[in-house]
């Protein structure tokens, strides 16, 4: 098993890393990545693997091996709306549209390019090592991550009752560590979020007048205010969450006070009690503060939710064993909970089997050793560096994978 975990040719390389220089030029975004889509399937028919689309343009192989356990390995597949500014010669300058027709630039600025050409390539090895495991491998390569909408979308396009059902799903991403190594945290392993579009609803006036208006922007800053207490003020100390308001949107002309502001808020929790105290909470102020105004009662929108992201500590245990079979003990670190979120856990928590999630690094050690700031998921300027960044994801996988159905 360890041997098979660490070799990678150079012809199974060359291709793998021609990929990723390919889907780094060519991102789509969320829930539109076609082209993604039929790359993907061409490569799995080319190794005669079982292919079948699902969830709009996510792609499913299934690797059958005869008799043996069965094993699932979840890749996400789509791109940002980010203007990409890493300067590599394989840059993205690719455009989409947003749901609202909105046009704008698009990048791989979360590393989903990686994730799917690492997962090709292991699905090359294990074709081309039959002798080596027995069992059954389900390839998931999966659209709409970043807006929570791909695993719920594969789920109900009957993931589960298209693919055989596995014992555990192993994911993995790239993020912004040393490249060599890989991340693990047994339990809650990533934030649940809640994103909201929040209304507010005043009465517009001539800016002269103020009195004949109710002013949505001095209402919506003094909801804006009161939100930003939830945590310090009615969240337990030792319990981790985070509220941001990143967008607020009101008025055309300065000598008009509008009728309505608009401000988005994004909600990190890790434990679900906290995370409807919280979202509570946030519905009492919005409502509080405009019944003060003499406002009318504000519009307060779902946008999306992430999921639980949950290790399970004896799967993860094992994995992280198996990881270090290949890695080496120093290049695989227990890490804490991180407050950014995935979708990947409802692809096991569906059907009740556990699930583990780590990271690998795609950042070389003399560019951390100099204590400068790196580039990390969602930056324009995010791009991990080809070697070894692919070559540790493909052995760490592997490992994962033939520790389940290995000979």
């Amino acid at each position: 098993m360890t041997d098979l975990a660490i070799t990678l040719t150079d012809a199974v390389r060359a291709t793998m890393e021609d990929t990723y220089r390919h889907l780094h030029a060519h991102p789509e975004l969320s829930m539109q990545e076609h082209a993604t889509a039929e790359l993907i399937g061409e490569r799995l028919h080319a190794l005669r693997i079982e292919t079948f689309v699902c969830g709009g343009t996510g792609v499913v192989g299934v690797l059958a091996n005869g008799a043996g356990p069965t094993v699932a390995f979840r890749a996400d597949h789509d791109g940002l709306p980010i203007a990409e500014a890493s300067g590599v010669e394989y840059a993205s300058s690719a455009r989409g549209t947003l749901a609202d027709g909105t046009d704008v630039p698009v990048m791989h600025g979360c590393g989903h390019d990686s994730h799917v050409a690492v997962l090709l390539a292991v699905a090359e090895l294990l074709v081309g090592a039959r002798d080596a495991w027995a069992g059954t491998v389900v390839l998931i390569f999966q659209p709409g991550e970043e807006t929570a909408a791909g695993a719920r979308a594969m789920l109900a396009d009957g993931l589960w009752d298209r693919a055989p059902r596995p014992e555990v799903v192993f994911g993995q991403h790239v993020g912004p560590m040393r490249t060599g190594t890989v991340e693990l945290t047994k339990g809650d392993a990533m934030a649940m979020a809640d994103s909201l579009k929040v209304t507010v609803r005043g009465r517009g006036a001539h800016g002269s007048s103020p009195q004949d208006s109710i002013d949505p922007i001095i209402l919506g800053v003094n909801m804006i205010n009161r939100i930003q207490t939830i945590v310090s003020r009615e969240v337990p100390p030792l319990q981790p969450a985070v509220v941001t308001v990143a967008t607020f949107h009101a008025g055309l002309k300065e000598n008009i006070i509008a009728d309505s502001a608009e401000f988005t808020v994004n909600i990190r929790t890790l434990d679900p009690g906290v995370r409807k105290l919280v979202n509570t909470s946030l519905r009492r102020i919005i409502n509080a503060e405009a019944a003060a105004s003499g406002a009318p009662e504000p519009l307060i929108e779902e946008l999306y939710t992430f999921p639980r992201n949950y290790n399970d500590p004896h799967a993860t245990e094992a994995a992280a064993e198996a990881l270090r079979g290949v890695l080496g003990e120093d290049d695989v670190v227990w890490a804490p909970p991180m407050m950014g979120s995935e979708d990947f856990g409802l692809l096991a928590e569906a059907i009740g089997v556990p699930s583990v999630f780590w990271m690998f690094g795609g950042h070389p050690a003399e560019r951390l050793a100099n204590g400068e700031p790196v580039p990390g998921n969602h930056s324009p300027f995010f791009a991990p560096v080809i070697e070894p960044t692919l070559a540790t994801g493909v052995r760490a996988a592997m490992a994962a994978i033939l520790s389940r159905v290995g000979r």
